[in-house]
C-alpha cells in the first residue's frame, strides 16, 4: 500500500488542533481502552503464498493470540507450519511514511472494507464524529450481529495491532470457576509467567507516572475513586513504557503519545509480529499467506483435511479460490471467527460430527464503556497518552463485581471527561447459530442481556458521581445514550475448553483438528484476555506437541 491513491488521506497535516480533528479523536481513541517500531512482519512473509492443490503438515488459521503461539511452538518443534491470515501484513508505509494512520486523522487503512469509520465512541455534542474513508483492508473490523458488534484485529498479529496493550492475569479464583479443568499450579507458576515473558510485558515507572503531564487523565480518575472508598491498581502493558519516557523527551518518534492505537502504532508497542511471529519466522519453517480467508475445513480423501479458502485483493475481491490439504488444522481465527466457521461446517454437514457444544459460551467479557462528566477542577489534560496503565479493582465486591480501566481520551485539548471500559462480571451467554437460508451464521446475544453488566457498573459510579457531584455524558454513544453497551472488544467462547473441546482444545470427534483462540475461553475472564489466550494456548500446545507429534 505504497502509492498515493491508497494512501491519499494519510498526508494531512494533524499538527493543528480543530473542532474537527478534536470531534474525530474523541470517538476513535475510545477503543485504546480495550484492544510500532519498523515491523518485523516482513521476515515473516511468505515465500510465496500457498497455491492450490498444495499438501502442508500443519496450518494455522489466524495469526492473532492462539494462532502465534501455535506458529512459534510448532515450528520450534521442527514442523513446517502455514499460516493463514484474513488481514495483510503490515510491514509496508504508505505515502505519509508510515504503516499506520493515526486516530485523529484516519484514512483508509484504519477500518477493514467499510466506506465510513464506526468508532466506538460515535457522538460528541450532538454531532456524530464518524468519517467517510476508501473501502480497504484496514486494521480494524466491527463485525455487526443482530444484537452487537464485536471489534477484531485485521492482519499478520491479529488483535494484537489494534488493542491497548493491556496485559493482565485474572484473578487466581475467578479463573479456577471459569476453567475447572485446568491445572491453576501450572498456569500461574508456568503458562501465565511464560506468555507475559514471550509477550514482553512490562511495568510502567511509577514516578514517571505521578509527575508526566500524559497521565494526568488517570491520575483524576483515581483520586475520584479513592474518594469513594474504590481501590486502584497500575496495569502492565506490552508498550515499551521506556520508549513512551523517550517519545515524551523527544527522543524518538512519537507514537503512544501522538494519537495511535486502535488503527495500530507505528513504535513502541510489541505487537505478535515483533515477538511470537518474529521469533517463528526466525526458525525458518514458517510461511505466513496474508489476504487469504478460510471458507470450508472437510475430510480430505484419505487423510488430513481439506481447507478451502479465498484469496482477496485490497480492495476486497475476490481474486482466487484454493483448496489445500493438511495434516493437521489449528483453529486460531478469534472467538468470532473460529466459533462462525465451525458452527458453519457443523451446520453444512462438512464436520457433521462436532460436539454439540460448539458454538455456545459466547460472552463480552461483561463490557460497559462510559463516560463521566467532570468539574472544570477536575481537568483530565490536554494531553493524553493512548496506553492505558491504570484500572478501578471492584472484582471482590459481590455486588458489584466490576474491573474499570481508566481510558484516555486524547483529542489535544482539554475534554473534562473520564472514559471508562467496565469488565464486569456478567452471567450472560449466548450461541452463534447457523441460517440455513442465507448461509450465514449470527450470534444471539440480545441489547437486554447487558443489564447485568449496566447494573453492576451503576453501583460503583454512582457512588463516585454522589461523591463528586457529576453525572454520566449522554452524548458519546449516540443521542442521549448514558451507556456504549452495543459493542465489544473482548470476545469470548463459542468453542469452549473441555466442553466443545477435550481438555487441550482438541476437537476429538476429528483426530487432527484443533482449537487454540480465545473461543476457549468461557465468555468472560474478569480482565483484557489476550494474556489468558496466550497462556492457555502455550499450556494446550506443550500437550499437543508432546502427545500427537
Amino acid at each position: 500500500m505504497s502509492d498515493s491513491r491508497t494512501n491519499r488521506g494519510a498526508t494531512r497535516g494533524v499538527s493543528h488542533v480543530s473542532r474537527r480533528r478534536f470531534l474525530a479523536g474523541a470517538g476513535l481513541t475510545a477503543g485504546a481502552l480495550m484492544l510500532s517500531s519498523t515491523s518485523t512482519a516482513a521476515s515473516a512473509s511468505p515465500r510465496r503464498a500457498l497455491s492450490d492443490g498444495d499438501r502442508v503438515p500443519a496450518l494455522v488459521i489466524g495469526s492473532g493470540y492462539g494462532g502465534a503461539v501455535a506458529a512459534l511452538r510448532l515450528t520450534q518443534a521442527g514442523i513446517p507450519t502455514q499460516v493463514v491470515e484474513m488481514g495483510r501484513s503490515w510491514d509496508t508505509p504508505g505515502s505519509d511514511g508510515k504503516i499506520f494512520c493515526g486516530m485523529l486523522n484516519p484514512d483508509e487503512r484504519s477500518f477493514w472494507l467499510a466506506d465510513r469509520t464506526d468508532a466506538p465512541v460515535s457522538n460528541f455534542i450532538g454531532f456524530n464524529i464518524n468519517r467517510n474513508i476508501d473501502r480497504y483492508v484496514g486494521v480494524l473490523d466491527s463485525e455487526r450481529f443482530s444484537g452487537i458488534k464485536v471489534y477484531q484485529g485485521r492482519g499478520v498479529g491479529g488483535g494484537s495491532l489494534v488493542n491497548g496493550g493491556m496485559a493482565v492475569t485474572p484473578k487466581r479464583d475467578f479463573f479456577e470457576e471459569i476453567l475447572p479443568s485446568v491445572d491453576p499450579n501450572a498456569m500461574y507458576n508456568t503458562y501465565f509467567p511464560r506468555a507475559n515473558t514471550a509477550l514482553g510485558v512490562n511495568h510502567i515507572d511509577e514516578d514517571w507516572f505521578e509527575s508526566t503531564p500524559w497521565y494526568k487523565f488517570a491520575r483524576t480518575g483515581r483520586t475520584t475513586a479513592h474518594r469513594s472508598g474504590f481501590t486502584t491498581t497500575f496495569v502492565p502493558n506490552v508498550y515499551d513504557f521506556e520508549y513512551m519516557k523517550q517519545e515524551e523527551a523527544g527522543q524518538v518518534p512519537a507514537s503512544g503519545l501522538d494519537g495511535e492505537v486502535i488503527y495500530g502504532n507505528n513504535a513502541g508497542k510489541k505487537s505478535l509480529d515483533k515477538t511470537y511471529l518474529a521469533q517463528a519466522a526466525a526458525t525458518g519453517k514458517l510461511t505466513i499467506t496474508a489476504l487469504h480467508k478460510v471458507t470450508g475445513v472437510a475430510p480430505a480423501s484419505g487423510a488430513g483435511y481439506d481447507v478451502t479458502m479465498e484469496q482477496i485483493d485490497e480492495r476486497g475481491n475476490v481474486i482466487a479460490t484454493k483448496v489445500v490439504t493438511a495434516d493437521r488444522v489449528f483453529f486460531a481465527a478469534g472467538s468470532v471467527g473460529t466459533s462462525k466457521l465451525l458452527v458453519s461446517m457443523k451446520a453444512q454437514g462438512h464436520l457433521p460430527n462436532l460436539s454439540s457444544q460448539v458454538g455456545e459460551g459466547w460472552g463480552n467479557n461483561g463490557n460497559i464503556m462510559f463516560g463521566r462528566a467532570n468539574h472544570m477542577w477536575h481537568p483530565t489534560g490536554s494531553k493524553q497518552a493512548t496506553i492505558p496503565a491504570m484500572g478501578i479493582d471492584n472484582w471482590a465486591d459481590p455486588a458489584a463485581p466490576v474491573f474499570a480501566e481508566i481510558a484516555p481520551l486524547p483529542a489535544g485539548l482539554e475534554t473534562y471527561v473520564s472514559l471508562y471500559l467496565a469488565i464486569t462480571k456478567n452471567p450472560e451467554r449466548a450461541r452463534f447459530q447457523f441460517n440455513s437460508s442465507t448461509g450465514a451464521v449470527d450470534l444471539s446475544w440480545a441489547a437486554s442481556q447487558n443489564q447485568v453488566g449496566i447494573d453492576m457498573t451503576k453501583k460503583v459510579f454512582d457512588k463516585i458521581n454522589r461523591r463528586e457531584g457529576t453525572i454520566y455524558r449522554t452524548d458519546l454513544f449516540g443521542v442521549y445514550k448514558r451507556w456504549g453497551d452495543n459493542f465489544t472488544y473482548h470476545p469470548l467462547g463459542g468453542c469452549v475448553l473441555n466442553e466443545a473441546t477435550d481438555n487441550y482444545g482438541r476437537l476429538s470427534e476429528y483426530p487432527g483438528l484443533y482449537v487454540v483462540d480465545g473461543s476457549l475461553v468461557p465468555g468472560n475472564v474478569g480482565v483484557n484476555p489476550f494474556v489468558t489466550i496466550t497462556a492457555l494456548a502455550e499450556r494446550n500446545m506443550e500437550q499437543i506437541i508432546s502427545a500427537d507429534l
